[in-house]
């Protein structure tokens, strides 16, 4: 069940929100590391903590959630939304077949580690059943912006296994198999989320999604909105999250 926000959300314009290209969404990123000041583990904090907000939102405490994590950023994200899921009491497990071997990610690893959060190995997922009997909810940090097709071992087969179980799923910024602009392929698999977390802004996939849509990652500085044109509504209050539709 979808827990929303008692606060209501004052609109910035009435136009519609942006949905970005892969090329600007690339451009955007390297605006925030260099001309802004950011660093990749700053925003992969900001990012995995608003994940973690938009699946508070979706699954209960009692629910066992799987975070497949990718070998990139988006992978970091997952990473970083599973240690504050467990700092929130639920119970996160990370599947991470992957692994980075960057200081980022080796620290992420550690820092899930000593937070006794669990990781299983690849090779315990073989059928959609694996996870269906294990986990109630999927979070999907894959494949982020980045990613051109095609699916490559070993996620082809994991990708393909999501897409047929029956869990609910959260992908973070693009489901994983999703073209960043064209969205879903009729040639290829892909998994197909109950919900989608859109990061700094919509990807032009989103625009092929019709399930809940959460914006998250509230960083963006007021003159890169206007810069590029983004549009982005107001998040209500403090939140670091908010829902663009359900």
């Amino acid at each position: 069940m979808l827990r929303m926000s008692s606060r209501k959300s004052p609109e910035r314009s009435k136009g519609q929100v942006k949905y970005l290209s892969q090329n600007e969404a690339i451009a955007i990123d390297q605006e925030l590391f260099t001309e802004y000041g950011f660093s990749v583990d700053q925003l992969m904090e900001l990012a995995g903590l608003s994940c973690a907000n938009a699946v508070v939102r979706l699954a209960n405490k009692c629910d066992d959630i799987l975070v497949i994590s990718g070998p990139g950023n988006n992978g970091g994200d997952g990473l970083v939304c599973a240690r504050h899921l467990k700092l929130f009491g639920y119970k996160p497990t990370v599947l991470y077949p992957k692994q980075s071997k960057s200081d980022l990610m080796s620290r992420l690893i550690t820092q899930i580690t000593k937070m006794e959060i669990p990781f299983i190995k690849e090779e315990s997922i073989q059928n959609p059943s694996d996870i269906e009997k294990n986990f109630s909810f999927i979070v999907d940090a894959i494949f982020g912006f980045s990613f051109i097709p095609p699916l490559r071992p070993p996620f082809d087969r994991l990708i393909d296994i999501v897409a047929r179980c029956k869990t609910r799923v959260l992908s973070i910024d693009i489901p994983s198999g999703w073209h960043v602009e064209d969205g879903p392929s009729a040639f290829s698999v892909a998994i197909k989320p109950y919900a989608l977390i859109s990061l700094t802004a919509p990807k032009m996939c989103a625009k092929h999604f019709d399930g809940t849509h959460f914006l998250g990652g509230r960083f963006v500085p007021n003159s890169l909105i206007d810069r590029y044109s983004l549009n982005l509504p107001e998040y209500p209050d403090f939140e670091s999250i908010m829902v663009l539709s359900k």
